[in-house]
């Protein structure tokens, strides 16, 4: 008789088909079981017919592609394990030694520091532009540029650019590289939902699915969207060589998030609007920026770009409040706590140093705090605000 080991690892039962719920189903493997030699020999993950190696898909992260795609507005999804690291495939995908990518000076950190360092090691090249001013972009494009990253808004100091010309300005000297320059935006303040990506022009759409699509502050996952099937295999083969994979645990989180994924942005734009207006006409702050406030930058290319915002928003306080004083006011926060990322269900803030991470000018002399709205209710939100704000000591 067959070992009771051998017995349960071969068993023959299979469950009947037909079963369907809400939520797809879980599906978690490394080893992919084939039929027969010949099945094994002809399957091919590249286009999605069928499954090889869990690195190269299952059918819970293929669910989850295609709903990603759709979400963007694109046709070819691939997952990794992290915002950060859907940034690094592309430079990745794309890059070689000699080639050159130009980085917004207020993109998101990570960003900057991959290029400063392994990309660098690798030999390419990097520059920094002012993404508020296309002739900056235009006047640093050269014949060894491949890739121009693009960010709205500005991670941080939330500045919105005029993405469209920006674009313009690329496929306008696309011809200086032999195969073209490639414009990718990192779409995580979108989302998918405050403006489409490719419809501004973008080749490449990239988010942290970290943020909005999981929801929970519990999930790091990222996503590279493409509607071009050659630039997507580019990135996709990359993929595959560097081992990138993504648990099917973590799949089914962002997937069930997904459905809530509109309200909760509509809840937290709108929640965030309302604390933005409201510290506008407190006495401590120099200048509230979020792209839907007029005045701050950027504000007329979101209102003609963009049907919703997030949930950040950054203050800059008057110049008389230390930096001392600017960090007891975050530490003061009862419902506002100490954390990186944003977009979960509660309220964040970070005090940043902003000259020590952009070499463009900044105007302001005083602290920045940068917050994340959550989804708790907006008048505690601002009578925690409130609070901490009487507390602070003009110098």
């Amino acid at each position: 008789m067959t070992d009771m080991s051998t017995q349960l690892i071969h068993h023959g039962y299979k469950p009947p088909a037909g079963f369907e719920a809400v939520n797809p189903a879980v599906q978690k493997a490394s080893t992919i079981i084939f039929p027969t030699v010949a099945a094994l020999r002809q399957r091919d993950w590249k286009h999605k017919t069928g499954y090889t190696y869990g690195l190269h898909g299952t059918p819970t992260t293929f669910t989850l592609e295609e709903r990603i795609a759709t979400l963007e507005g694109g046709q070819f999804c691939t997952l990794v394990p992290s915002g950060l690291a859907a940034v690094a495939l592309v430079d990745m995908a794309l890059l070689r030694a000699g080639d050159e990518v130009l980085i917004p000076d207020n993109a998101y950190g990570p960003n900057k520091t991959f290029a400063q360092h392994e990309l660098a090691g690798w030999g390419v090249r990097f520059r920094y532009y002012d993404p508020m001013q296309p002739t900056d972009l235009a006047a640093k494009l050269s014949g060894q540029t491949r890739l121009v990253w693009l960010e709205a808004p500005g991670s941080i100091t939330l500045e919105f650019p005029d993405l469209p010309a920006l674009v313009a300005v690329v496929k306008a000297h696309g011809d200086v590289h032999p195969q073209g320059i490639v414009t990718a935006l990192d779409n995580t303040w979108g989302a998918g939902i405050a403006f489409n990506a490719f419809e501004l022009g973008a080749d490449i759409s990239v988010q942290a699915l970290t943020k909005y699509p999981s929801g929970g502050a519990d999930v790091l996952m990222g996503s590279v969207v493409t509607r071009d099937e050659a630039l997507h295999h580019l990135v996709h083969f990359c993929h595959m060589r560097v081992g990138y994979g993504v648990a099917g645990n973590d799949a089914e989180l962002v997937l069930r998030g997904l459905g809530s994924m509109a309200l909760r942005y509509a809840a937290q734009d709108s929640a965030t609007r309302t604390l933005a207006a409201w510290l506008q006409q407190q006495p401590q702050i120099e200048a509230v920026l979020h792209p839907a406030l007029a005045g701050s930058p950027g504000h007329a290319t979101w209102q003609r770009d963009c049907t919703a915002a997030a949930c950040l928003l950054s203050i800059v306080f008057k110049a008389g409040y230390p930096q001392a004083q600017v960090d007891r006011f975050c530490d003061s926060l009862q419902l506002f706590r100490l954390g990186y990322s944003w977009a979960g269900p509660m309220s964040l803030c970070v005090p940043y140093d902003v000259p020590a991470i952009r070499t463009t000018p900044w105007p302001f002399q005083g602290g920045l705090v940068r917050f994340s709205i959550g989804l708790e209710a907006v008048a505690d939100l601002q009578a925690d605000l409130a609070n901490a704000l009487a507390a602070m000591q003009y110098s």
